[in-house]
């Protein structure tokens, strides 16, 4: 895969619909290469992002491109770009092998391309029947086999988990890390956390048509976690002890196990092993993505719950 021509490249992208601005100057590369979770709350200007990408909504000012071209240049786009927004929008009527035939012609896609895309994606005994019959997950998997049709370089997939069961979900998972390391550009909207977590590398985190993060997953979640360790010992008393001369904490928590805020694991496992202290469990304790989410997009939300 070319790293170049598989780069998503947003530069000072607006979009306004009459007053209301969806998408205020946001700038961020999509890199080849690894999965990047496109995270926001309801109305943060996701789903605009990705229309405006894929040519189906006019851009106000900036540009949307990939790999230096916007996506109504390209002449066969499913060769280059593989997009699920909605999974619904395949037409009822039309039966699963005939939907994914007809974009394959129009993309001069090769026809045993429609066979193994339904096969990948798990909907090949369902290949003749009409789509109407097909629940919400199928529906996703069918989505997903067109957008896998043309073998892209880059793929954009809004909410590609919505209606799937637990198998389902494994599927999606290892197939996007799988489509990473290939080497493709992989950008994933989702509101789905702990699902979210499992599988991506990188974050963009928009709020309000803004930008609000644009980094590793880890650091993400680092850069908003409190210093804590999480530890179980066999000698409480003696490592209260010790950490009280450093003006440390013990704590008790559930299970047995004892908590110490403001440190790192590193440090008490130094100070155990020079007072000969057993440990028998011992973690830095970090925020969950959820929790790094919720704390970096409040006041970011359009629609808010009152507590």
């Amino acid at each position: 895969m070319n790293a170049a021509t598989n780069t998503i490249e947003i530069r000072e992208l607006t979009k306004e619909y009459g007053t209301t601005r969806a998408v205020d100057y946001l700038t961020f590369d999509v890199l080849p290469g690894r999965v990047t979770g496109f995270l926001g709350p309801n109305g943060a200007g996701k789903s605009t992002t990705m229309r405006l990408l894929l040519g189906l909504d006019r851009v106000t000012s900036g540009t949307a491109t990939i790999g230096g071209r916007r996506f109504t240049e390209f002449s066969e786009p499913l060769r280059h770009v593989g997009a699920l927004l909605d999974a619904q929008a395949a037409h009822g009527g039309r039966r699963a092998r005939d939907h994914l035939l007809a974009l394959a012609v129009a993309n001069r896609i090769p026809a045993r391309r429609v066979e193994e895309v339904m096969e990948q994606a798990g909907i090949a005994t369902a290949a003749r029947r009409r789509i109407k019959t097909f629940s919400l997950g199928m529906r996703q998997r069918l989505g997903i086999a067109a957008a896998l049709l043309g073998d892209p370089g880059v793929l954009l997939l809004d909410e590609p988990t919505n209606g799937l069961d637990p198998e389902g979900i494994i599927w999606i998972r290892e197939l996007l890390r799988r489509l990473a390391a290939e080497g493709r550009t992989v950008l994933v909207s989702s509101h789905l956390m702990a699902e979210t977590a499992s599988f991506v590398d990188h974050l963009v985190v928009l709020g309000r048509g803004r930008l609000l993060a644009d980094t590793s997953m880890r650091q993400f979640i680092d850069e908003r976690s409190t210093a804590r360790v999480r530890l179980r010992t066999s000698d409480p008393i003696r490592l209260r002890a010790t950490l009280a001369r450093d003006g440390l904490e013990l704590v008790e928590a559930a299970d047995d196990r004892w908590t110490v805020d403001g440190v790192r694991a590193e440090q008490i496992g130094a100070l155990a092993a020079r007072e000969g202290i057993p440990m028998s469990e011992l973690s830095d304790e970090r925020a969950s993505l959820e929790q790094a989410y919720l704390d970096l997009t409040a006041g970011h939300a359009e629609f808010a719950a009152t507590r």
